[in-house]
């Protein structure tokens, strides 16, 4: 995640000061990624330091309020239009796990997945919950960035899922090939 182009995109839309930022944030994003005080106030020097961003003053209770500069302006309006990249994917720890898991001596690779997919289909009834109660209000900015981000959990637990199927499904032929017949693998997997 760009903590620095998500704070310029909220620059954007008028000067705030650190915990203003933080907190439009976290709003938008329904605190599915909270941020750091601390890591938006470092966040605000570097822009600063990079022509990005510029204090504009203080507030009566004596915040810094920043603003946007015209650089900083198509920094975002830049982001904006290119895509994520995926050329170098985020470290994914149950990739990690798994893919360990199958290599370390003793580890039941099977007791891993089921245990991830019960995690998994947990989240997913929560975001599910989630979606049902958030506010259904297609004009309503909030309301429709909050249920763009549940989405995104929503497919993103569902994609694990599926993942996880794919991974027991390719232990069960790798046992069948190797001869070993892991028996307690299979019966997990079976059911």
């Amino acid at each position: 995640m760009s903590v620095k182009h998500a704070l310029l995109a909220l620059l954007e839309q008028q000067p705030m000061y650190g915990y203003q930022l933080r907190a439009e944030f976290e709003q938008r994003t329904g605190t599915t990624w909270p941020l750091n005080v601390g890591q938006v106030y470092t966040t605000l020097t570097r822009l600063e330091r990079d022509g990005l961003a510029a204090a504009d003053g203080e507030d009566a209770e004596g915040h810094v309020i920043y603003r946007i500069t015209d650089a900083g302006s198509e920094e975002v309006a830049s982001w904006f239009t290119t895509p994520v990249a995926r050329t170098q994917p985020p470290r994914d720890e149950l990739a990690i796990k798994l893919a360990l898991a199958v290599t370390v001596p003793g580890v039941d690779v099977g007791t891993v997945i089921q245990q991830q997919r019960g995690a998994t289909m947990t989240a997913l009834q929560d975001y599910t919950r989630l979606k049902r109660q958030a506010g259904t209000n297609p004009a309503d900015p909030a309301d429709l960035a909050w249920s763009l981000v549940l989405d995104s959990l929503v497919f993103a637990a569902e994609a694990e899922i599926r993942w996880l199927d794919h991974c027991e499904a390719r232990l069960r032929r790798a046992a069948v090939e190797l001869g070993r017949g892991n028996s307690r693998l299979d019966e997990e997997t079976s059911s």
